[in-house]
């Protein structure tokens, strides 16, 4: 496919996929922080199967990465109060505070910006550091509040099953396209070589998001998942 179109496509798609959010969250369809947690877990592989898109050429990760680039430079204007977009504060803040997507939500689209532009198609490192960002830390949310389960020791703050979630929802995640890959030869080797890196990093991933760090989350999980994914795969 042309890079353009294929560029094209994937604004038209990702785009498609907040608003839908958006609006779910503005008529009140959907509670504000389970759209959040949504548009968390569902941006991430969305977004990366659109890769499947771009043709083998140098130009692709830079026109993939103006997607996140794009919406990222939304979220600060709309946070920092430049723009007016009362849907998106809704469906991505806790409290209905436009500058809460300053946090969470700016750091997710850098490090879409940053892991597209480094790992692209190249190499698996930076589909499953997103894929735990994105399935691991929104899932992890949602059990965490929705299920009643003990504190952990070491963090009051989140329980025995959020973790859980943590590490199935990564887990989950990465498989789904990092197999979606292999099968089709993106990536060298047969899916189940993918496992055990999988399943170190999305354990890896776990105990790095039970820490109490607050509000960094998105960094710190995504960091560890790139360290041992180099380690795995050089």
């Amino acid at each position: 496919m042309n890079p353009y179109i294929a560029l094209l496509l994937t604004f038209i798609i990702a785009l498609g996929w907040l608003r839908l959010m958006d609006f779910a969250a503005h008529r009140g369809w959907i509670e504000s922080r389970l759209s959040r947690k949504v548009i968390h877990i569902g941006t991430g592989p969305i977004f990366v199967l659109c890769w499947l898109m771009f043709p083998p050429l140098d130009i692709s990760r830079w026109l993939a990465a103006l997607v996140p680039f794009a919406i990222t430079i939304q979220f600060a204007l709309v946070g920092l109060g430049i723009m007016k977009d009362d849907a998106s504060v809704k469906a991505m803040s806790r409290t209905g505070d436009r500058r809460e997507i300053l946090r969470g939500p700016l750091f997710y689209g850098i490090i879409f910006v940053i892991l597209t532009l480094v790992y692209w198609k190249d190499s698996p490192i930076g589909i499953l550091a997103l894929m735990l960002m994105c399935g691991g830390d929104g899932l992890a949310d949602i059990l965490g509040r929705g299920v009643r389960s003990p504190g952990l020791p070491w963090n009051k703050g989140k329980t025995v099953v959020g973790s859980l979630g943590m590490f199935f929802g990564g887990w989950l995640l990465a498989a789904l396209v990092v197999g979606i890959y292999a099968v089709l030869g993106v990536f060298p080797g047969a899916f189940t070589d993918y496992l055990l890196p999988i399943s170190v990093i999305s354990l890896a991933g776990m105990l790095v998001e039970s820490l109490p760090l607050k509000d960094i989350d998105n960094l710190t999980v995504t960091l560890s998942a790139v360290l041992l994914g180099m380690a795995f795969f050089g």
